[in-house]
């Protein structure tokens, strides 16, 4: 099968060696020799209408009629005059009569995007066709035939939209006899770049200019982007580069001036119990969590340093993951640390504070010592509240910027009128 996907690939010009990708072809090669009905998910972007133009070329309807609808893009006034056809005289402005999708593309194979902004009235005609292959035209009490396979695709949950009434639920398990789910980007980052070198050729050819490149660090950011946008995002990102850009070889501070969002992180959102979003609370928490994972960075430097100044034992860690030091050189010392299970550092490197640019202060431990002369430690738990960590950050702020509170508010991410209230409120 593998060996038919690659063949299925070059014939269709698809980029990709993903497994998810594969899985999803697979479905597709298998499904297309038959008329069963096909329901295609995906985000927006992704090429949905390429997984159905492949089911409708690998099919016995090759020879005949393929069309691609938008349902989202046909008001609904106008949807059962387009699909099932009207007659003369059937509503204001039918002049003539006209034929239907599924009378013109009989004995073809009509492709249905964006399915679940079909409206309900035309939802129980659709599934009526599929039932039975029967239809009516608009205005007319002629019943009639047709033979069209359905491709149907969606960007959407339709479970979610037969929950909340919008659409039939008879029709969605209709339409979904063979569902085929088409991965998103961010699912399949290798094919990324490969992506992203096929377009730059492209619009070289079609410019006339010299193939726009990445360079190692750039392309790490682009490999490690959401892409909400998918394939559609990354093609006009590429076209825009390659017009717009003097340079050939792009590193990543000259990506981000083109894409300042690839920096960007999806946080998860917070929601109170009314379902609204308070955005300033959010941004104080997000920015508590940050510093604890520094104040977590920094007691790991630490007891690296206790392990390596006094030849200290630990156990094998081959295999476990190494946590982000947030820098490379932490990183590497961390390695070093680890190697043979004993920490060391290699002769010719220098000792140094990352973080403060100065090097460290050894912390000795004698081992002579009886184990009695330290004092017990008392396990103190940790002040977990929301509120109480919020008033200490809008408290440092403060203090950092000696009570400037418009500075204070930008460090927060907050508005000024918010931490005015704010202190207020915590009566700072």
């Amino acid at each position: 099968m593998s060996a038919n996907i690659q063949s299925i690939k070059q014939r269709f010009g698809i980029i990709g060696r993903s497994n998810v990708l594969d899985n999803a072809l697979s479905t597709a090669i298998r499904v297309a020799n038959t008329d069963l009905t096909v329901l295609i998910n995906g985000e927006s972007g992704v090429g949905k209408e390429v997984f159905s133009k492949i089911i409708h070329g690998l099919s016995a309807r090759k020879h005949n009629n393929f069309i691609a609808i938008n349902c989202g893009a046909i008001p609904e006034g106008t949807i059962n005059s387009e699909l099932f056809g009207h007659e003369k005289g059937a509503f204001t402005g039918a002049a003539t009569e006209r034929k239907g999708y599924f009378e013109t593309v009989n004995e073809g194979t009509i492709f249905l995007d964006e399915i679940g902004e079909m409206p309900l009235d035309t939802q129980a005609f659709l599934l009526r066709v599929l039932e039975s292959g029967e239809f009516i035209r608009v205005g007319s009490s002629k019943l009639q035939k047709t033979d069209v396979r359905v491709v149907a695709a969606t960007n959407v949950d339709l479970k979610k939209l037969v929950s909340n009434g919008k659409f039939r639920e008879d029709l969605y398990y209709r339409l979904s006899t063979v569902p085929i789910k088409v991965p998103a980007l961010r699912e399949r980052r290798e094919d990324i770049y490969t992506l992203f070198r096929k377009f730059a050729s492209d619009f070289a050819e079609k410019y006339r200019t010299p193939t726009i490149q990445l360079a190692e660090d750039a392309q790490l950011l682009l490999e490690n982007y959401s892409w909400p946008g998918n394939i559609r995002e990354l093609k006009n990102v590429v076209e825009n580069i390659s017009v717009l850009s003097e340079e050939r070889i792009l590193d990543a501070r000259t990506l981000l001036d083109f894409m300042p969002n690839l920096t960007n992180r999806n946080l998860p959102a917070i929601k109170k119990a009314n379902g609204k979003e308070d955005f300033q609370e959010r941004e104080i928490l997000y920015k508590l969590l940050f510093e604890m994972k520094s104040d977590l960075n920094d007691l790991k430097t630490l007891v690296f340093e206790m392990i390596r100044n006094n030849d200290l034992s630990v156990p094998d860690v081959q295999g476990l993951r190494r946590l982000e030091m947030g820098n490379s050189h932490a990183i590497s010392e961390t390695e070093n640390f680890f190697q043979e299970g004993k920490a060391y550092l290699s002769d010719d490197k220098e000792d140094f504070n990352v973080e403060e640019n100065k090097p460290y202060q050894p912390i000795i431990i004698d081992k002579n010592q009886p184990d009695n002369i330290f004092n017990k430690s008392e396990v103190i738990e940790e002040n977990l509240s929301l509120e109480d960590n919020e008033k200490g950050l809008i408290g440092k702020a403060l203090k950092k910027h000696k009570n400037r509170r418009k500075d204070a508010a930008v460090e927060l991410g907050i508005s000024e009128r918010t931490l005015y209230r704010k202190i207020k409120y915590y009566d700072l």
